[in-house]
This record gives C-alpha cells, structure tokens and sequence, in this order.
C-alpha cells in the first residue's frame, strides 16, 4: 500500500496552511495497492515529537470504506462524514484534524493509514487509545506517509 498528498512529498515540509499558523485545514491524502480484502480503514496522523508522554494525536479518522482511495482536502470538522468516515477526538479534545503546531523545533508527523479486514465498532468522538484497541487484529496491512513542520517557517506549497 502506498499513501500520498498532494500537499507535499514524504520527507518534506508540510505546507504553512495545513498548520496552526495558516487555515489549519486537512491536506489531501490518496492510496494505492491497497489488499483487495479490504473492508476499512483507519488514519492517524501523530507527532511522536510532542513535548508529552506519547507525543500528540492530531488526527483520528476511521470507518473509511474498503473501496475508498482518496480523503479530499479541507474534511469537515463534523464528527461523522457521509461516504468518508467517522472522526475521534484528537489529543486537543475536539473531533477532526488539528494541524501542526509545534512549540519549538521541527516536528515529523505521521499519516498512518491502516487497511483492515473489517469495520471497527467505534462511535464518533473516539480517542486514540479505543481506535488502536478496536485496529488490533484487524490490521492487514498499513503505511506512513511522513511530513515536516517548523513553526514560523512560512512553508508554502
């Protein structure tokens, strides 16, 4: 499975208005190869940089049906989205993306993506710790896509 965004490469800067710093919008994400047994997915984006005990959760988006190969950009802040997914609680305590925004130094964060073998049984709102119980054994396959941030960088796209 590969994941991609046409927001930036892997290894790469995320652009300013991803983050806290500009609109603070989710960048689009796209896959492919993924297993053709597929019944959903899973996504979460984590800064292990984070000065706290297991980093920062910026993003919980789960329930994304098997046959779904792309989140567009700019996804609502509604806690479930029709055709797309059913959003957790980020480690801010709201539902939905909350972009880059680190306190100091440059911080990687991880889009993980998880293709599982079935569909998790998790209401909206849920936190990261339930979404990784509810994955464990269901998990087929995952990949990473990994960008940058600098605060007061002015990255652009």
């Amino acid at each position: 499975m590969r994941l991609v965004s046409s927001a930036f490469q892997a290894g790469e800067a995320i652009p300013t208005r991803f983050t806290c710093e500009g609109e603070n919008i989710s960048p689009e994400l796209s896959w492919t190869e993924a297993p053709k047994e597929t019944k959903s997915f899973a996504l979460i984006v984590h800064d292990p940089d984070a000065p706290r005990a297991n980093g920062f959760v910026h993003w919980l988006l789960y329930q994304i049906p098997g046959n779904v190969t792309h989140i567009p950009e700019i996804v609502s802040q509604q806690p479930s989205i029709k055709n797309l997914g059913v959003q957790g609680k980020n480690d801010g305590g709201k539902i939905g993306y909350m972009g880059p925004c680190p306190p100091s130094g440059t911080h990687r964060y991880f889009f993980y993506l998880y293709s599982l073998n079935g569909e998790l049984d998790l209401q909206p709102g849920a936190s990261h710790d339930e979404v990784i119980a509810a994955i464990r054994g269901k998990i087929i396959e995952q990949t990473e896509l990994v960008g940058l941030y600098t605060k007061g960088a002015k990255q652009v796209a």
